[in-house]
């Protein structure tokens, strides 16, 4: 239609406005690309997905409050092979010199010495992050040099910036995925970099705004980068064919406004689905869900805004070029898989039918993990060698934190002992029950006449202290009722005596002043770590895994056996109970994910097709695809991380339905002019170049990450997305037609028009107020 004898239409204005105005908005990019180079360096990445847990868990309430009232070190483990035990111990000494070390376990027994293997348990002065503890570990490290060490630990952002490197190299193998495949789908040579220079500026921006949102996860801040190209290159595809049409009949010019007019509402409609997939996962309770959804919906509307008002322009820009390196298209023409589809359409329905049962089960047996302890990569860091390694050598332990409140130093006591009766539980260390002198422990309550004779004092300043130690807590009975009978736990009564040697008060022998100084830093470690004015931890060495069933059940048994102490004061904290409250949220955030991914998805489906048989098939088709996906971790008995059923449950809905919209769109279309068989064998034939391209991208991005990706649990989201991408492309390809045939009728009978329903309305209306009238 030639647009000079038709009023333009405001959409046709917006086009026109983004063609000829191209060079502002060149300009307008380069500034943005500029600052995003910048600004990508003050996102902050948190690597702790505890940190995402409702408030209202035991783990976030522990967490939160030994952060509060204790102090906890940095600690790495450090296995060296191949040495003596006495060579162990004195290089154990030496090591011990370093600043920054605070002390290190190592002794002649199985736990830290086997056919010469020698694990030193190394604690810091520091947290993880402390200058203090990244210079010591670095002095140890360059110490161990000439030594066959194995070093787990997590020290400073070294798995940030590994993380991060892992990530590049997938980037860069996604790259040249993508130029590979865009090289055989497209039209023209010249169209590639159009679509290189368009997504290089989105995922650019998109990288660069991440700051806006605060702190982001390192889930998203790997793999949104990658996800966005593959999840948004469709946009642009569609775009560039919609250009390469309507250049055959139009100039430069006009061929990238109409191109640009008609893709709008097409791509509008297509990224709904996608948008809606990814939305469910902010209804979850855990919260990186939300990280994850804000983060990935971000990128998908970046590309989104950058197609529409960036590519035109590069397509106006480069179109002399476009035009002289059209190629034939390598993308087969797929005559006879479409054959064999219609020819067993009567067949492999009821196959399906009877699979996607099957797998309804099989997935709904998936064994899910909720650490990384248990998974296993194809790419293993040195931290990861290393740990392996150390299990395999020595057995791991499971470390278990029970807070209680502070002040009996007796119930400490009777529950350390109870809980060390359990064969799950190597042992319990708790300040109440540390050594002290003589056989003492610090929670042992003494009366005047064996202070005294613990500490070599004057039976006379001993009972002057306590009378003291008595008025200054307002015991003032005890003074009355006889001072030799008072007993004070040892810890308190060490407490106030330091306090009176320091004031001046009391003053002790050479040897005795030695002991009790030792003593005195010994327990001010001890209280910094177990002890605070409001709370008590002790922390129990458990020989059970971190995950499943049985850990899981023996934290009922602590949580039982600290509430006969301390009735419902009581809080667990450690890797199993974060791994409890992670399945606790998965079993509610799953059932959302599930349903309200299909509720979103059918609410644009059914708007989009004016169908109410459409939608039905199209979901049936997608959700079969990820039942059939999680079965394979049945099969295999091979665990995967429970994030990566709901991510890629919400992506495989939200994007992978897109590839049976194509097909079906087409089909719809074509419906209107032939045969149902001639018009899905036709609908086959032009959807699969689309399918295959994004199909391709996505799947070869998903299966990239997890083959480079050291991370258990972002490997664990590649590999269930590569296979679930490859399941859904199967079946869109094959199922969905032989569908689409069979159930034309219904799809006939269940269509309707918006338009003829709104004149039906307002014809109805318009009767009812004549009869009104009359």
């Amino acid at each position: 239609m030639n647009t000079e004898h038709k009023k333009a239409s405001l959409l046709e204005k917006i086009a026109a406005f983004i063609v000829d105005r191209r060079k502002g908005f060149y300009l307008v990019y380069i500034l943005l690309i500029i600052f995003s180079l910048f600004s990508s360096n003050w996102v902050s990445v948190n690597n702790n997905l505890t940190d995402y847990l409702p408030d209202a868990t035991e783990t976030r309430r522990g967490l939160t409050l030994m952060d509060d009232e204790f102090t906890t070190y940095a600690t790495a483990d450090i296995m060296i092979d191949n040495i003596a035990c006495n060579d162990a111990q004195k290089l154990c000494k030496e090591l011990e010199k370093i600043k920054g070390i605070k002390e290190i376990a190592f002794d002649d027994t199985d736990s830290h010495y086997s056919d010469g293997y020698a694990l030193f348990s190394v604690t810091f002065d520091g947290a993880s992050t402390d200058e203090i503890t990244v210079n010591a570990f670095e002095e140890t490290q360059s110490k161990l040099a000439d030594y066959d060490t194995y070093i787990s630990a997590s020290i400073g952002d070294e798995d940030s910036r590994r993380m991060a490197s892992e990530m590049n190299t997938v980037m860069i193998i996604a790259c040249v995925i993508i130029l590979a495949v865009l090289l055989i789908s497209s039209h023209t040579y010249m169209e590639i970099p159009v679509l290189v220079l368009t997504f290089g500026a989105a995922a650019i921006l998109n990288k660069g705004t991440n700051y806006m949102v605060g702190t982001i996860s390192f889930i998203s801040n790997s793999i949104a980068i990658v996800l966005q190209l593959a999840l948004a290159i469709d946009y642009a595809i569609i775009l560039c064919h919609r250009y390469t049409e309507e250049r055959e009949t139009k100039d430069a010019r006009d061929a990238v406004i109409t191109a640009l007019c008609k893709s709008i509402p097409e791509i509008s409609g297509s990224c709904l689905t996608t948008l809606s997939g990814l939305a469910t996962m902010g209804f979850m309770q855990f919260k990186i869900g939300l990280d994850m959804s804000i983060v990935l919906i971000k990128a998908i509307i970046i590309s989104i805004v950058v197609v529409f008002t960036l590519m035109p322009g590069l397509l106006m820009s480069f179109s002399s070029l476009i035009d002289k390196t059209h190629h034939k298209s390598f993308v087969p023409k797929i005559d006879r898989w479409s054959k064999c589809v219609i020819k067993a359409r009567f067949i492999t329905p009821g196959i399906f039918a009877v699979l996607i049962v099957v797998c309804f089960f099989l997935s709904g047996s998936c064994p899910y993990a909720y650490s990384d302890a248990e998974l296993t990569t194809i790419n293993k860091n040195e931290s990861q060698i290393a740990r392996e390694m150390i299990k395999n050598t020595f057995r791991r332990t499971n470390v278990l934190a029970v807070v209680v409140p502070s002040g009996d130093y007796e119930k400490e006591q009777l529950l350390k002992k109870e809980l060390e009766e359990y064969k799950e539980v190597d042992s319990v260390t708790g300040l109440a029950s540390v050594d002290a002198m003589d056989g003492y422990k610090v929670g042992d309550r003494l009366s005047p006449r064996e202070f005294s004779e613990l500490t070599d004092m004057d039976i006379e300043i001993v009972r002057l202290l306590y009378s003291a130690y008595a008025a200054n807590d307002e015991s003032y009975g005890r003074i009355v009722g006889g001072i030799d009978n008072y007993k004070i736990a040892l810890l308190d009564m060490f407490d106030f005596v330091f306090e009176m040697i320091d004031e001046g008060y009391v003053s002790l022998d050479d040897e005795m002043q030695e002991d009790l100084n030792e003593l005195r830093d010994k327990l001010s470690d001890g209280k910094k770590q177990l002890k605070s004015d409001e709370y008590s931890r002790l922390v129990l060495n458990l020989n059970i895994p971190e995950d499943g069933d049985e850990a899981f059940k023996f934290l009922e048994v602590v949580r039982n056996t600290a509430k006969k102490y301390y009735a419902d004061d009581v809080v667990l904290v450690g890797n199993t109970t974060s791994n409890y409250d992670l399945s606790e949220s998965f079993s509610r955030d799953n059932l959302i994910i599930s349903v309200l991914s299909i509720v979103f998805v059918l609410i644009v489906l059914f708007f989009t097709f004016q169908s109410a048989g459409i939608p039905i098939i199209l979901i049936l088709v997608i959700q079969g695809s990820i039942w059939i996906n999680f079965s394979f971790p049945t099969l295999q008995n091979n665990p995967i991380f429970f994030m990566s059923y709901l991510v890629v449950s919400s992506i495989q809905m939200g994007a992978n339905i897109d590839y049976a919209i194509v097909i079906t769109n087409r089909y719809a279309e074509l419906r209107r002019k032939m045969h149902k068989l001639d018009a899905i064998k036709e609908s086959l034939n032009l959807a699969f170049p689309t399918v295959f391209t994004s199909g391709t991208i996505l799947a070869s991005a998903g299966f990239a990450i997890s083959l480079f990706s050291s991370s258990p649990i972002i490997a664990s989201v590649g590999s269930t997305l590569g296979r679930g991408t490859l399941i859904s492309i199967a079946l869109v390809m094959g199922i969905l037609p032989q569908l689409l045939v069979l159930c034309d009728f219904i799809i006939e009978k269940t269509s309707f028009n918006l338009k003829d329903i709104r004149k039906d309305i307002k014809e109805h209306v318009a009767i009812g107020g004549k009869n009104d009238e009359e």
